[in-house]
């Protein structure tokens, strides 16, 4: 594969040009199909198959006027101090905001404060905005009849707040981009030393997320995606991109330094660390489409547009990078002086530290283990749920509503249960179906049966109140409510959910739970169960692409236990600032603090998996490329790390600040998973990729390399060191046979040798 790289790397080199005019020309076209393709994005859950789901689309054939899967708004109305809303005044105020909605656009139905929808002291009430199409498809008219409604209100003096997914607010993120930006900016120029090197990293993010970004915004024409797919697919390939340029350009220099000429350096350096990014690359997407194995639709789609982003990045950083390493010319080219001084001989900071390393592996390794496992204890505490408007910043007006039902009504009205009761199972499944059925008679009485069920459901722990149920005119199907004591993302809700299911089935009828608070839970519970087949899957497949790249055994499972402390650690971490409430303030989240979203642990193993694996393949090709040109193991370890350190603290820091300018964002998903994959990132990358992987292959030593012959044989050799590419540079190594301590200098300046000591297939340069 390298050899293939090369010549596309030389090739690209010399057709600059080209290249660059083809990046423009897709660029331009996926911005011209964002702006004429474009559609709306949503932030609802749905889950098919659950039992919550199929109520609703029961709902949706027997009670159509319900409007079972349309958008709400829950308009929460309060008095000023010491009147209420019974008072005549009020009552014209309270008639003039629902009047407002009555006969607007998209609206089905809306009901009135005053039918018991009054707290007990009459200074609270809320209307209900019921439409007729999901809050994603809103019309700007339906949005501006709601904030007219809300203002009229509020200019007759009530306290006027709205709630429900209808009222959501557009989220604006563009500054945590900036953010990111400006901070690889000021990474880049002090690792580069030059204003041209570091600006190519981030030209080619620019345009790889450009079209990302683009293409996204332009599917939403064609299909509904998750209002959080972009920032994603932003977050990562900002991100990897930037990476990826960097590791390239790096190498770039280095062969530049070696004395290759500009398009035999530019060729090697995609031949090498083009290999290894292709690599990263792939184990960063097989983790992101592995989140099919979830079988939700919104995470599946999340998942395909990050890959998309992030191979995006690896093909533009293979191609674009060249292309412009020809425009730039000599001013990418390392400072004389600091050419004419690295060499193996230098003592760095890294050499220093993996010296010190590789000398006290034991201690580093045990320390470093039990370190994280401290911070991992919080962790054990984990309680999951889907974000409900109880945990939005203080000073929404969703958050406002919410404190206003929960005073007065409790909690549980903000999560409403809807209990549906089919006394006809399987009769609405299809048209042929209701056909059958509207002919058949019911199994049982609807109205009867209802009772019933809602006597039991009244008798369990946190249940508030159950309302009369409602039968629908086919007299086939009874709906009601339960109103739960404890909020939507309570473990005590969960729990009252899953004991209305364990209740037994009414004879000649079948008993649902539905409503959003149930389908949160149900979606919970999916994505709990998923997580350790979608590890096993992630794992799997990244193991095998790891054995290919290091032709070793070991290696790739010493990087699959270190990700393992790393995702412990950072799950603690976040329990212990958004569950836990520690350092909210730092953050901005006082106020917010509650269970972790439930998809949080799928993403965090997913994506730090693959950032994980991407320092894995950095530093441990060069130490791979050492040892396979004869370096003894030790040796081996330490040079490698000192080629590779640099870059990698590099990309790291810039990786931290991309995710950790996501913790400005309000959406409570965006800013755990912002907070989540810095510090994971800062973990992975620091205590693990540069402390406990040097420690680990120092024990090992050259078992650390083993590889069964007959595996040997069958995996192909994809030649990630670059054994088989031209213009290699001969440079002297050590005496054949020599083995001296870790701790020699003669042998630790080792860096690449004539006649390798280790038995290797791979040709020599």
């Amino acid at each position: 594969m390298a050899f293939h790289l090369q010549r596309l790397g030389r090739f690209a080199f010399r057709r600059r040009g080209l290249v660059i005019a083809l990046w423009i020309g897709v660029l331009a076209l996926s911005g011209i199909g964002a702006a004429t393709l474009s559609g709306p994005t949503s932030n609802s859950f749905t889950l098919p198959g659950t039992e919550s789901q199929r109520a609703v689309d029961l709902l949706k054939d027997r009670f159509p006027a319900m409007q079972a899967d349309g958008a709400v708004a829950r308009i929460v109305l309060a008095a000023p101090d010491g009147q209420k809303l019974t008072d005549p005044a009020w009552r014209a105020a309270v008639a003039d905001v629902v009047d407002d909605f009555t006969g607007g656009a998209d609206v089905a139905t809306v009901t009135d404060p005053y039918s018991n929808q009054l707290s007990q002291d009459a200074t609270v009430g809320y209307a209900q905005v019921s439409y007729t199409v999901a809050s994603a498809d809103l019309s700007d008219e339906a949005k501006d009849t709601l904030e007219h409604a809300i203002g009229t209100g509020r200019d007759a003096g009530l306290t006027v707040e709205a709630g429900g997914d209808a009222a959501e607010e557009a989220s604006h993120s563009g500054a945590t981009e900036l953010i990111g930006l400006a901070v690889a900016a000021v990474v880049l120029v002090i690792t580069l030393g030059s204003l041209v090197a570091a600006g190519l990293p981030l030209l080619v993010a620019i345009v790889s997320v450009g079209i990302a970004m683009t293409a996204i915004t332009a599917a939403t024409g064609f299909m509904e995606l998750s209002s959080n797919t972009s920032t994603l697919a932003v977050m990562l390939g900002l991100a990897v991109a930037i990476d990826y340029s960097l590791f390239i350009i790096s190498r770039y220099r280095q062969e530049l330094g070696r004395g290759l000429d500009r398009e035999h350096a530019a060729g090697r350096a995609i031949g090498t660390a083009g290999s290894a990014v292709v690599f990263a690359g792939l184990t960063v997407a097989i983790a992101l489409v592995g989140l099919a194995v979830v079988n939700i639709p919104f995470l599946t789609e999340m998942g395909i547009a990050a890959s998309v982003a992030v191979l995006l990045a690896v093909a533009v950083a293979l191609t674009l990078v060249p292309a412009m390493l020809g425009v730039a010319g000599r001013r990418v080219r390392p400072r004389a002086e600091a050419a004419a001084q690295h060499r193996p001989t230098d003592t760095t900071r890294s050499r220093r530290w993996a010296s010190w390393v590789t000398r006290h592996p034991a201690a580093v390794l045990v320390g470093t283990a039990i370190g994280l496992g401290v911070v991992a204890i919080p962790a054990l505490d984990l309680r999951l749920a889907l974000p409900d408007e109880g945990t939005s910043a203080p000073d929404t007006s969703a958050r406002k509503a919410y404190d206003l039902l929960s005073a007065d009504f409790g909690a549980g009205f903000n999560g409403p249960l809807t209990i549906t009761i089919d006394t006809r199972p399987g009769g609405g499944d299809s048209a042929g179906g209701a056909a059958a059925g509207a002919a058949a008679a019911p199994a049982a009485d609807p109205a009867a049966t209802a009772a019933a069920v809602a006597n039991s459901i009244a008798g369990l722990d946190d249940v508030a109140k159950v309302t009369p149920a409602t039968v629908n005119p086919a007299g086939d199907t009874a709906v009601f409510s339960v109103i739960p004591n404890s909020g939507p993302a309570a473990e005590e809700t969960s729990d009252l959910v899953r004991a209305i299911r364990d209740l037994p089935q009414p004879a000649g009828a079948e008993v649902a739970v539905t409503g959003s608070t149930a389908l949160a839970v149900d979606i919970t519970d999916s994505l709990s169960d998923a997580l350790v087949p979608y590890l096993i899957v992630v794992v799997g497949l990244a193991i095998i692409l790891l054995c290919l790249v290091f032709r070793s055994i070991l290696v790739p499972l010493t990087a699959v236990g270190g990700f393992l402390l790393t995702v412990v650690a950072t799950l603690g971490a976040t329990v212990a600032v958004f569950q836990w409430g520690w350092l909210d303030g730092l953050i901005g989240i006082e106020g917010q603090t509650g269970p972790i979203m439930s998809l949080l642990p799928l993403l965090v193993v997913g994506l730090v998996f693959g950032l994980a694996m991407d320092y894995q393949v950095f530093l441990v090709t060069g130490m791979r490329e050492q040892y396979v040109h004869g370096a003894h193991p030790t040796s081996a370890v330490i040079n490698g790390f000192d080629h590779g350190a640099r870059v990698v603290i590099a990309a790291a820091i810039i990786m931290i600040s991309v995710f950790a300018g996501f913790i400005l964002t309000p959406e409570a998903l965006i800013k755990q998973m912002g907070l989540a994959l810095a510090f994971g990132v800062a973990v992975d990358a620091f205590l693990v990729r540069m402390t406990i992987i040097p420690a680990v292959m120092a024990l090992l030593g050259r078992s650390a390399w083993w590889l069964p012959r007959r595996l040997d044989r069958v995996l192909p050799n994809v030649d990630v060191e670059g054994a088989s590419l031209d213009g290699a540079p001969q440079l002297p190594g050590p005496r054949e046979g020599t083995d001296a301590p870790a701790d020699s200098t003669r042998e630790r300046d080792v860096l690449v040798t004539a006649a390798p000591s280790a038995p290797s297939r791979r040709p020599e340069p």
